[in-house]
């Protein structure tokens, strides 16, 4: 139980997770993982010369289970000296309004919670306790939505202000650790159930694949993400060199906009130009749906002089002899017409 700890101390270390004299928010919904985080940033917070502020998210959605998850994220804090806050949400009224799922609302609202948990004690971080096996999980999820390679590289251990010090570690030894410490965890039900195609994931398709196809499949997909990862960083490396050369400020300074040298930009891998063309769209503000891109490429190739492309919240790209134009000539709101008819 020792070495988990100090293992996970070496990888903080190692991938500057944690800098010293910051705080950090560690977020407990009082299951395994989280708990076995909090107790090992707890044993590691002097090396670390961190703080810590335990967070537990009150969902709404469990009830009958909610206030001995509290009690327990409490009690840990108040045994290892680590200030708590409860944090409430009201899933079911998002979700609704906003006409998503309720997992994919909860954990909008749950991230969101946390950040403003952050902001308020001036935390750098937010540690969560994802897992290997989550891992894995989360790759075979990807992998049926028709992720890419920047998809399947998965979890990072750091993603801007999200820190993932267990990624690496096995769910088995997150139980050997309680176990050996004899801390206290609660079980979610949320995770038996088969309507979350997570859990389906989790308890239907691994099992069927250990069983009747490779043994090993967890070790192969965690060895293929890290791959991925390594050619991601790879690729962000190339995209931010081809940025320098390519991009420039858009027409006549306009704010929020950028022109792209057409010329250069056929000249590049078809990787690249995909790669190249979601960035600028996230600068931009647009969402980087893969229609889009396709339809820039295409157009920066066959594109007719002067035709345009009418993307999301307003955004258009002029078709020119040398440049595409990226301009909002109305600002971020929708509405029709050419692009010419707004200068």
């Amino acid at each position: 139980m020792v070495n988990l700890e100090c293992t996970i101390g070496r990888i903080i270390r190692d991938h500057h997770l944690i800098e010293p004299e910051t705080t950090v928010v560690v977020a407990v919904s009082a299951g395994p993982d989280s708990m076995a985080l909090l107790h090992i940033l707890a044993s590691l917070q002097r090396t670390l010369q961190c703080g810590l502020i335990a967070a537990y998210v009150d969902h709404g959605l469990r009830p009958s289970e909610i206030p001995d998850e509290i009690g327990c994220v409490r009690q840990a804090a108040q045994l290892i000296e680590v200030p708590c806050e409860i944090l409430s949400v009201n899933t079911k009224d998002f979700a609704a309004g906003e006409k998503r799922s309720l997992e994919d609302a909860a954990r909008l609202l749950r991230y969101q919670a946390l950040r403003d948990c952050a902001h308020r004690h001036g935390a750098r971080a937010i540690a969560v306790a994802h897992t290997a096996d989550d891992q894995v999980e989360e790759i075979l999820l990807r992998l049926l939505r028709g992720s890419g390679r920047k998809g399947l590289a998965g979890m990072q251990l750091h993603n801007d202000d999200l820190i993932r010090p267990l990624l690496q570690t096995t769910k088995e030894q997150v139980l050997e650790y309680l176990a050996g410490r004899g801390i206290f965890y609660c079980h979610d039900s949320s995770n038996d159930g088969l309507y979350y195609l997570r859990n389906r994931v989790r308890h239907v398709l691994l099992p069927l694949l250990e069983k009747d196809f490779d043994p090993g499949i967890r070790s192969a997909l965690l060895k293929t993400a890290e791959n991925f990862s390594e050619d991601e960083d790879y690729l962000t490396g190339c995209v931010e060199e081809v940025w320098q050369q390519l991009i420039r400020p858009g027409p006549d300074g306009q704010a929020e906009s950028y022109a792209l040298d057409r010329h250069e930009f056929i000249a590049l891998h078809a990787c690249l130009q995909r790669r190249l063309l979601e960035r600028l769209l996230w600068s931009l503000g647009c969402p980087a749906r893969y229609a889009h891109i396709m339809n820039i490429q295409q157009a920066a190739i066959n594109g007719r002089n002067g035709s345009e492309l009418h993307l999301s919240r307003g955004l258009r790209v002029g078709i020119k002899r040398d440049v595409l134009e990226f301009t909002y000539p109305r600002g971020r709101t929708v509405w029709r017409g050419k692009l010419s008819d707004s200068r």
